[in-house]
């Protein structure tokens, strides 16, 4: 069982508050209107990838950069038990949400480079997202944060 900790990371927290929150929002209107054009996106963005439209990348950012971090943020906070989180936790001796953080900065960098691979472009909010995943994965991976994190 998890020892209950005094200590928060809170910029780890905000992090993925914000980014799920971000996400949340986004995938709801790409979900809503597939099409993109609620929020100005061009069909030609999708002519490179394997999307019809955006119905699936909304999914996608609804569930993994919105649902995931913000229950990651919840639970940096709580110490919330999750046993399939702890079954997929490839660092036993830290806690399940410390661990998925690091694979929330993984999944938005990924998401990233997908975007601009097939668009073939690269914008200011590729690189603003691209660090934010890296950011999430250095505060993550900081001594300080490891120990309040480690079980």
């Amino acid at each position: 069982m998890m020892k209950q900790r005094i200590g928060r990371s809170w910029l780890l927290m905000l992090m993925h508050g914000m980014l799920g929150i971000g996400a949340i929002i986004g995938g709801i209107i790409l979900i809503i209107d597939p099409s993109g054009s609620m929020v100005n996106l061009p069909a030609s963005l999708l002519e490179n990838s394997p999307f019809a439209s955006f119905l699936f990348p909304g999914i996608i950012l609804l569930l993994v950069l919105g649902v995931m971090p913000t229950m990651i943020a919840i639970s940096l906070i709580c110490y919330i038990h999750w046993g399939l989180g702890e079954r997929l936790n490839l660092y036993p001796d830290r806690y399940w949400a410390w661990t998925f953080s690091l694979y929330t900065g993984f999944a938005l960098i990924i998401w990233i480079m997908a975007q601009v691979y097939w668009i073939q472009d690269v914008s200011i909010i590729h690189l603003v997202y691209f660090a934010w995943g890296v950011g999430i994965q250095v505060v993550s991976l900081l001594p300080g944060v490891q120990r309040i994190y480690s079980k």
